[in-house]
């Protein structure tokens, strides 16, 4: 597959903000987001449909797809963020405009549920994403340092992403030594699961997958990955990362469970490629951004994942 890149973002242009999954917790986080980039020097244009409710999502699926779509086609806009995840990216993906993508290839930026957006694109188009930080979430209101700035070196630098530094007091944890090289890939391990079988997952084989989560407890965490395991992704990864499992504890302390780290011991015991865990990415304040779909290394024994390449043009 030839990968797309988008150009690389420069002050004065255009950030879309849409909300494809959940409503944002309030319209306060909208218009934080927005003060911050047009405080960096960013226009923003606001989805039409952003203040629109249906149950938990941001409007119907009709309301959200509308709104990425024309961020999508829009060519002043050469950003497309994502308020924020939550659920709802799954439902839309028939009738994302794939073909304006590969027109116009732009930066789509979002974690957690946009997963299944991000899949869907790299494996529909060949575009490179972003999983990292989103408005109303890390950008709202007083953003960590260190986040802010892997986030926007990725976005407006055409020179390789290097090593992908861990957070502060963020120690790597390895889990089986060995280089590996291969596409970047992965994200929110729930979502990603969705997208087994189905038209929208990129083929895994020989990728470096980074896997995080939230709110799972560990015999859903143990389930996924025993399926995993079973559909064959497992064995024929160049590299796995585990990144933050966040809140992901047993919900009831009187019912006998296996904490996660005996679980990711025990269904991760035979994975044969490099492997290490507590990557400081996931569903945390302070974290690295992942350029999704491109080539990268890890050199498990030395805890360090590198970018060998730009993620814009």
């Amino acid at each position: 597959m030839d990968v797309l890149k988008p150009r690389r973002l420069r002050k004065g242009e255009v950030i879309g903000l849409v909300c494809p999954a959940s409503a944002p917790a309030s319209r306060e986080r909208i218009e934080g987001g927005v003060r911050y980039l047009e405080g960096l020097g960013y226009r923003v244009e606001v989805g039409a449909e952003v203040d629109a409710r249906h149950g938990d999502f941001a409007g119907t699926d009709a309301q959200r797809l509308s709104d990425l779509n024309a961020m999508l086609r829009d060519p002043r806009v050469r950003a497309v963020f994502a308020v924020r995840g939550g659920y709802g990216c799954g439902r839309l993906l028939a009738g994302v405009d794939y073909a304006a993508v590969r027109r116009d290839p732009k930066i789509v930026v979002g974690y957690s549920d946009l997963t299944a957006l991000q899949l869907a694109l790299f494996r529909r188009t060949g575009l490179v994403t972003f999983s990292g930080p989103m408005p109303g979430v890390e950008f709202w209101q007083c953003p960590d340092p260190f986040t802010e700035a892997h986030f926007w070196r990725q976005l407006t630098s055409i020179r390789p992403v290097g090593l992908l530094p861990q957070p502060p007091g963020c120690a790597v944890r390895i889990r089986r030594s060995g280089r590996g090289e291969g596409r970047l890939l992965g994200g929110c391990l729930s979502i990603l699961m969705t997208a087994l079988g189905t038209p929208y997952l990129p083929r895994l084989d020989g990728a470096v997958l980074v896997l995080e989560d939230i709110h799972e407890e560990p015999y859903r965490i143990d389930r996924m990955l025993v399926q995993l395991r079973h559909a064959g992704v497992l064995s024929r990864l160049a590299g796995l990362v585990l990144g933050q499992f966040t809140d992901c504890g047993p919900r009831d302390p009187g019912r006998p469970d296996l904490p996660l780290a005996a679980v990711l011991d025990e269904v991760l015991g035979d994975v044969a490629c490099p492997a290490i865990d507590n990557f400081g990415y996931g569903h945390v304040p302070v974290k690295v951004t992942l350029p999704l779909g491109l080539h990268a290394r890890l050199d498990a024994g030395r805890g360090r994942l590198t970018v060998l390449e730009s993620a814009v043009v």
